[in-house]
């Protein structure tokens, strides 16, 4: 069976052509699917009854199957979907201010780094979407509970918007209105741009009028640094690009991040200048999750404003979540403080992240979901621990 939450409208096109389907039929099929989470081909009652009859036969629309699903004391709700043979992925939404007060084509973020929010955009309805693209991850991120758990697979596409179609469906359910998801980010488990086709299949029906009609202003792809996949999404679908830094010199982001030894940091940086010739906005976000006595000293932070002076970006900076056994401890309210005042002062823009969802382990850094290792990473650490 064909699961069609794998195509996106022109591979919807071309497989309905292969079963003697006219291309507007597509549009419909697509329009059910995605617009009015419909997976019963009975229930597509503007269709032709040979082609339910045929799509019954050939095809289905089938989201992962849900393990567990939990809201936070802040409204935050995780999804751990099963993806197969012992592997769970994990997806968070978190919701901001009222459903029904969303201007469509507003950007908070944009006016913010621009200097020209008004009181109103923080009250603005916000449902940002934090998408898994992996069953785990390969580039073990010392700091990132998901990169503990070793690497599996890639995910399908059909698994990547499937955690997006299962939650608009839920949320509607839930009083969230018929927008429940005004903004997706590709920062769940897994490096995104690692498994670059899916991803930006998964891209394109986010993005698809015919289906969520996502602003590629709202759309966020996450990355460690993998650069030829950076210039690759730049041309094939350039949607707002976030680069986890976390570090100001090769050195230290050797350590806590190992993709830089393979693209360093004067060979990223230059990427994300190259992208913003593509890019929907004006800047890069940089992530900078803080760690006590790692890399939030007063002299990692001017390091930083130095190293970026160059490149049009904004900060995200953002409070280490703990997890058992992370060797790592959270900076200090006062050295998060002085560390965003230096940058500030040295003309950036700088956010601080709120820790949502930590009560059932959803908070930035701290999805592990399931993950039946390939990679043999936990055994040997495992193994360190007690030679």
């Amino acid at each position: 069976m064909q699961n069609l939450l794998d195509f996106n409208l022109p591979l919807l096109t071309d497989w309905l052509a292969s079963q003697g389907e006219k291309p507007f039929r597509a549009r419909q099929v697509f329009h059910w699917i995605h617009q009015r989470g419909e997976a019963d081909f009975a229930q597509m009652t503007d269709l032709a009854k040979s082609l339910r009859e045929k799509l019954m036969a050939l095809a289905e629309v089938r989201a992962p199957a849900v393990l567990a699903d939990r809201t936070s004391a802040d409204g935050t709700r995780k999804w751990l979907f099963d993806v197969g043979i012992g592997n769970g992925i994990e997806t968070v939404f978190i919701p901001e201010g009222t459903p029904g007060c969303s201007d469509a084509d507003a950007d908070e973020d944009s006016s913010r780094y621009r200097g020209t929010a008004s009181p109103d955009d923080v009250a603005r309805y916000r449902g940002t979407l934090c998408i898994s693209s992996q069953v785990g991850c390969a580039l073990e991120c010392t700091f990132c509970s998901t990169g503990r758990q070793g690497f599996n697979r890639n995910l399908t596409t059909a698994e990547i918007i499937g955690q997006l179609w299962h939650a608009v469906r839920e949320l509607k359910k839930a009083g969230w209105g018929e927008r429940p998801v005004t903004n997706v980010v590709m920062m769940g488990m897994g490096e995104p741009l690692a498994n670059f086709e899916n991803v930006v299949t998964a891209l394109d029906v986010m993005l698809d009028d015919h289906a969520y009609g996502l602003s590629r202003r709202r759309v966020t792809v996450s990355t460690s640094g993998i650069v030829p996949a950076m210039d690759r999404l730049a041309e094939r679908c350039p949607v707002a690009l976030a680069v986890s830094l976390h570090a100001p010199d090769d050195e230290l982001r050797n350590e806590i991040v190992p993709i830089n030894r393979k693209y360093p940091l004067k060979e990223l940086l230059a990427a994300c200048r190259r992208y913003l010739e593509h890019a929907p906005r004006d800047f890069i976000t940089f992530e900078y999750v803080m760690l006590a006595g790692v890399n939030d000293t007063p002299e990692h932070a001017r390091q930083l404003a130095g190293l970026v002076k160059d490149t049009p970006c904004k900060f995200n900076l953002i409070p280490f979540n703990p997890f058992p056994d992370s060797g790592y401890d959270k900076s200090r309210a006062e050295a998060q403080r002085i560390f965003r005042e230096i940058l500030q002062q040295a003309g950036y823009v700088v956010t601080t992240r709120k820790t949502r969802g930590d009560d059932i382990d959803a908070a930035c850094g701290q999805l592990a979901g399931q993950v039946a290792d390939k990679t043999g990473r936990v055994i040997k650490r495992l193994e360190r621990s007690v030679a």
